[in-house]
């Protein structure tokens, strides 16, 4: 074990809570810019139309990844300066994520977090009762 901090690159559907991590390494411009092609695909071949991608201002972020998801359709919203509550359903899953996962497991190495990850979204989509539905008045 190297100690070595790894990011992990997920995203999340609003209305379903869906959750579908997209990858966990050092990210590079290359592989972040790889991942948003793949979930370009990915929502192709499910036959999904997102309109909007609401991401945090971090510098991991290349150019290049709103060019790819514009190119897609997707439009890129930036998350506000010291605004929490603006990508509140991705922050929620996180603390989750850490809370009943990782502060929970000892992580060996990269293909071991991608495992565990890859458990964990399964049964946070699968387990878990659907996210509760708008009301309508009449």
């Amino acid at each position: 074990m190297s100690g070595a901090r790894l990011y992990v690159l997920a995203v999340i559907e609003c209305s379903s809570r869906r959750v579908r991590v997209l990858g966990a390494t050092y990210p590079t411009t290359s592989w972040v810019s790889q991942a948003a092609k793949n979930l370009v695909m990915d929502l192709e071949d499910a036959g999904c139309q997102a309109r909007f991608l609401i991401r945090d201002r971090d510098g991991k972020f290349p150019a290049l990844l709103d060019v790819i998801l514009a190119d897609a359709g997707i439009e890129v919203v930036l998350s506000g300066v010291r605004m929490p509550r603006m990508n509140s359903i991705m922050e929620r899953w996180v603390q989750t994520c850490r809370r009943e996962l990782l502060d929970r497991t000892l992580i060996w190495n990269q293909r071991h977090l991608l495992h565990a990850l890859r458990e964990f979204e399964q049964f946070y989509n699968a387990h878990r009762p659907p996210a509760p539905r708008a009301w309508t008045a009449r």
